[in-house]
């Protein structure tokens, strides 16, 4: 106490001291002045009004200086790409079309032209270059993380697969690019620019696909592992290497201008290649074999991987085939142990993706001038060049596929994915815009092109589905369902500890059942963008404890993982399509007893108290909150009967409580005798049916006769529910409308309940029960 004391006086002290020595510096130069554009300042005499006056000078100066100008611009940037792109995530399209959108929205063609004047404060011309520079260096880091996720060996095994496929998709776009550019070279095409460097850009431009977004349709589909998943990818990948190396030539050749002067780039070119791929490749894969954990990558390795990155970009810069083919090639030579690759992809990725690309696609719609697109002949163009780049793309791929002996659903799937261009094209466009091949107009119409035929990809992937929907249904009649010797349950769960209770509790339920169970234990993770490097450490560690219970209780079990964007959805769809008997999922954390997840409840209760929001409860400690929430899309969506499982601690089904509140209530009979084979503990039934109710007697008559029949430890009540009975139980199982009517009568009641069953019971068509 002391020692505290002591401490304690000497920091006073000091703060006396020093505080009374500065406030004695700052009056002996009291007689000092200075002046900021005219204003005097003296501290012994300024007003409280010139302090403001000098005060909002100051900060307007601030606003208007370069740093805060920058600033203010991420700002908006970042939050206009975010929310448009959350927009178009809802309506089923990439993200990446909604940020491209936002740099429209925020450039000359919507925000210039209707706020001309906000426009030219937020981005004012002598801005551009500092946000060109950013998203450039977005852009090298981009490509490298482009490079580093096309998979070389996957590459290799599909290449005699893929090369026609690939290929094809990129030769017939390109042609016909070049037989457009040769029609409108004369009319369209600057005066300086040669015809064969616009024909080639323009071909280009028509060819590529977007491998990232084409990687996460399939990943969101759950196609990754599927033949149709691995030659879609493989193709892109094989292409799009055949399309920068293209790029590459084009960019070298309208540089130099001259037949001789480009034989001494390519020539050179090929000596950098050659260097990467067999001087730097292979000193990397021994550098990837040794560090291939977080633990042991340090800073300094780090700093080695972006030198190589930079190096590679400026060498690519400067024999003229520009930084972002360095970019590209760097990545791909990154050591292909895939641990080490995900380790740095994940350093870099995040901010280039959240941060950096943001800024390209402005800086794109900030050269993007709609209105330069005038008259009848430019937009009838502008058609031809949407229409030629889909004809191109899409027959090219398709033929393609149909001579590889791909089925014509497949083969459509390819060529709808291969017409995906997405940001890849805006990346080819803006080289063509900067080295003046492609005029401003131009660019404007390959802009529109690129959104229509990236916006175009996920409708027709659905219309796909839809038409070959009848001839290939997964899923199993009803009739055909009850038939079959199998009980097929679709277990959903999203923390891998619960998993692993859901599991159990499964087994419990349905393992003594006469026909055979079959468990599909089913994780998801949500969002889309998730890059394809990822998944396969999220799936890992997700399912490793379910799949330690599976061995414990020695059950064989089938895992899925998938990516999407909509949990509920996907789910039941699922569910419907490939007929499931029986659906469990986890309430989630809003009938949690963990303490992580009761913190965060109270968080939320003192953040609405604040807000005053009349409807908080549905975010608190509520059990109503169960059927408020997303678990009410797959009880009411659902075909099969559905079972909410709200985990409070549970370990095994021991002292079991049912409630039964109606006649439709004695279905879960069925489940308590399921569950009595295998615990040794207590069955508590409580009948709570109003004795002037319809239902009364049949329930009363149900229970008795179960209780005949049933061993000696089932016990019926008839009271009040209490905490003393809740408390008693390690399982509370209930009907989905009971649990509804306990929710609002039982509120304060339910805070200690146990594990609760919530069960929605869905009859089948033509049965008997």
């Amino acid at each position: 106490m002391k020692k505290e004391i002591k401490k304690l006086s000497f920091y006073v002290i000091m703060i006396i001291v020093f505080g009374s020595l500065m406030y004695l510096i700052a009056w002996k130069g009291a007689t000092h002045h200075s002046s900021v554009e005219g204003i005097m300042m003296y501290p012994e005499t300024q007003s409280l009004g010139d302090g403001f006056n000098l005060f909002s000078y100051l900060t307007l100066e601030h606003i208007r200086s370069s740093i805060g100008i920058l600033l203010l611009q991420i700002i908006i940037i970042l939050a206009t790409c975010r929310m448009v792109g959350m927009l178009f995530k809802k309506i089923g399209q990439p993200t990446v079309i909604g940020e491209i959108v936002a740099g429209i929205i925020l450039g000359p063609s919507v925000l210039g032209y209707l706020f001309p004047q906000l426009s030219s404060f937020i981005f004012p011309e002598e801005s551009f270059s500092s946000i060109r520079i950013l998203s450039q260096f977005g852009l090298i880091l981009f490509m490298f993380t482009i490079g580093m996720e096309l998979d070389l060996g996957v590459v290799r095994k599909r290449f005699q697969d893929t090369i026609l496929i690939s290929h094809a998709s990129t030769i017939v776009p390109f042609f016909l690019g070049m037989l457009v550019a040769y029609f409108i070279y004369d009319k369209y095409a600057n005066a300086e620019t040669p015809f064969l460097s616009f024909a080639l850009f323009i071909g280009i431009a028509l060819s590529i696909t977007a491998f990232p977004v084409l990687a996460r349709i399939i990943q969101e589909r759950g196609m990754m592992k599927t033949h149709l998943g691995t030659i879609s990818l493989a193709s892109a990948a094989n292409g799009d290497i055949t399309a920068w190396c293209l790029l590459a030539a084009v960019v070298a050749y309208a540089q130099a201008g001259t037949i001789n002067s480009v034989i001494f780039n390519v020539l050179f070119s090929l000596v950098y290649v050659g260097i990467m791929l067999y001087v730097i490749r292979p000193l990397l894969r021994i550098i990837g074999d040794l560090y291939h954990n977080k633990e042991v990558v340090d800073k300094s390795l780090v700093a080695f991987m972006f030198f190589i990155l930079l190096a590679s970009s400026y060498v690519t810069e400067i024999l003229g085939l520009h930084a972002l083919f360095g970019a590209f090639v760097a990545g791909i030579i990154m050591p292909e142990n895939l641990k080490f690759r995900k380790i740095m992809n994940e350093k870099v990725e995040d901010i280039s993706l959240a941060l950096f690309l943001p800024l390209f696609f402005v800086y794109t719609g900030l050269r993007t001038e709609i209105s330069l697109i005038s008259g009848e002949d430019m937009w009838l163009l502008c058609g031809i060049f949407i229409l030629v780049a889909v004809a191109g793309k899409f027959g090219g791929t398709l033929i393609a596929a149909r001579i590889s002996n791909e089925n014509w659903k497949n083969s459509l799937y390819l060529s709808a994915l291969m017409n995906t261009r997405g940001l890849m094209e805006l990346v080819v466009l803006s080289i063509g815009l900067e080295m003046k091949i492609l005029p401003s107009a131009v660019f404007v119409m390959l802009v529109l092109m690129t959104l229509v035929t990236t916006f175009m990809t996920m409708p027709l992937i659905s219309f796909i589905n839809v038409c070959f929907r009848a001839s290939e249904r997964i899923k199993l009649s009803r009739e055909e369902r009850l038939k079959t010797d199998t009980f097929k349950v679709l277990l959903s769960f999203g923390r891998a500890s619960n998993g692993q209770v859901m599991l159990d509790l499964a087994h419990q339920m349905f393992s003594k059942k006469p026909e055979k169970l079959e468990v599909t234990a089913l994780h998801l993770t949500v969002g889309s963008d998730i890059n394809p490097l990822r998944t396969e450490d999220f799936e890992k560690v997700s399912f490793a404890p379910i799949l330690y219970e599976a061995n414990k209780l020695n059950m064989l079990i089938k895992t899925r993982y998938d990516v999407c964007d909509n949990a509920e959805q996907h789910i039941c769809s699922i569910v419907n399509r490939d007929g499931f008997d029986f659906l469990l999922v986890g309430a989630g954390i809003s009938m949690s007893n963990l303490s992580t997840d009761v913190t965060a409840h109270k968080t939320w209760e003192k953040v609405f108290r604040i807000l005053k929001r009349k409807n908080s409860e549905q975010f608190l400690f509520y059990p109503g909150s169960l059927i408020k929430d997303k678990t009410k899309v797959f009880i009411e969506k659902s075909d099969c009967t559905v079972g909410v499982f709200a985990n409070r601690g549970f370990i095994r089904a021991e002292n079991i409580l049912v409630i039964f509140n109606s006649e439709k209530d004695l279905v879960l009979l069925d489940y308590v005798a399921s569950l009595q084979k295998s615990t040794h503990g207590f069955v508590k039934l409580m009948n709570r049916v109003s004795p002037t109710s319809g239902d009364s007697e049949t329930v009363a008559g149900a229970l008795a006769g179960y209780l005949t029949k049933a061993t000696e430890t089932a016990i019926p009540f008839e009271k009040n529910l209490t905490a003393d009975i809740l408390k008693e139980a390690d399982l509370m199982l209930v009907s989905y409308d009971t649990w509804l009517m306990l929710s609002e009568e039982c509120k304060d009641t339910l805070q200690d309940m146990p594990s609760t069953f919530i069960i929605q019971h869905k009859l089948l068509v033509n049965s008997g029960e």
